[in-house]
C-alpha cells in the first residue's frame, strides 16, 4: 500500500478506539490517521441534526494528511455512520439541508481526492426517523457506488441473527429499525443488507461484530482486516 489512509469513527465514538486499526494499517505500509473526534464532538448532531461539525473535522484531517504526505489522493475508511457521512463528503451536491451552512462551505466535493472508500458496518439505509433526513440526502444524490472512478468497498459482519429472545433482542430491534425486519443476519447493529451498496465490492465477514469495543472480533481486528485491506490503493 502506498496511499495514506484516513479513518472516520462511527457515531458517538472517539478516535482512541481506532488506534489498533491505525497501527495495523501502518504496519502494512499505509500511513494512517483517525479524525481526532471525541465522543462529545458528536453531541451537536444528535437527533438527526446536521453532520457539518463532523464534516469540518474530516475535511481538516484529509487536507492535513494530503499535505503531510504530498499525496494527491487518500484512502478513506468510514465505520458505521462514518461511512455514509463520508459519502456526503465525497459528493458534489451542497449539504445545506439543515440551513447551517451556505453552498460555498467547501466541505464536500472530495471525490477527486479519494481513491478508495471502505465502509465498515455502515447502515446505508435506515428507517429511523432521526437519521432519515441525512440518509435520504445521500441516497437521492449518490445512489449506490455513485462515482465510477472511486472504488467502493462495503463490508458487513455476520455474527448475530436477530430474534426476539435474550441475547438477540438488541440486534433484532436495530435490524428492524434499519431495514424493516429484525429476523436477519448482521453484526449486532447493522444488518447485512443495509451495509452493502449496489455496484460496490460487497463483502460479508463471518463472526464480525459491529463495534471496536465489542468482545471478540470486529471489522478492524487483524483476522477480519484480511478480507478487505487488499482493496486499499
Amino acid at each position: 500500500m502506498v496511499l495514506p489512509t484516513v479513518i472516520l469513527p462511527g457515531y458517538l465514538e472517539g478516535a482512541i478506539a481506532y488506534r489498533s486499526l491505525e497501527q495495523s494499517l501502518e504496519q502494512l505500509g499505509s500511513p494512517t490517521v483517525t479524525v481526532p473526534l471525541r465522543s462529545r464532538d458528536w453531541f451537536p448532531t444528535v437527533g438527526g441534526r446536521s453532520m457539518i461539525p463532523i464534516l469540518r473535522q474530516l475535511d481538516q484531517t484529509v487536507k492535513q494528511v494530503m499535505q503531510k504526505y504530498n499525496a494527491s489522493q487518500i484512502n478513506l475508511i468510514g465505520h458505521s455512520a462514518g461511512g455514509w457521512i463520508s459519502r456526503i463528503y465525497i459528493g458534489e451536491q451542497p449539504y445545506c439541508i439543515h440551513g447551517d451552512v451556505t453552498e460555498d462551505a467547501n466541505l464536500w466535493h472530495a471525490h477527486p481526492n479519494i481513491a478508495t472508500l471502505v465502509t465498515l458496518g455502515t447502515p446505508h439505509i435506515s428507517g429511523e426517523r432521526w437519521t432519515r433526513k441525512n440518509l435520504d440526502f445521500v441516497k437521492l444524490n449518490y445512489p449506490g457506488a455513485f462515482y465510477p472512478n472511486l472504488r467502493y468497498v462495503c463490508v458487513a459482519g455476520k455474527s448475530i441473527f436477530g430474534a426476539r429472545r435474550r441475547g438477540s433482542w438488541l440486534a433484532y430491534s436495530s435490524y428492524k429499525l434499519t431495514c424493516g425486519r429484525g429476523d436477519t443476519w448482521g453484526d449486532g447493529i447493522t444488518p447485512i443488507e443495509a451495509a452493502h451498496l449496489d455496484g460496490a465490492i460487497n463483502l460479508t465477514i463471518e463472526g464480525v461484530k459491529h463495534s471496536p469495543k465489542s468482545p471478540g472480533t470486529w471489522y478492524g481486528s487483524p483476522e477480519a482486516m484480511n478480507a478487505w485491506v487488499s482493496y486499499l490503493a
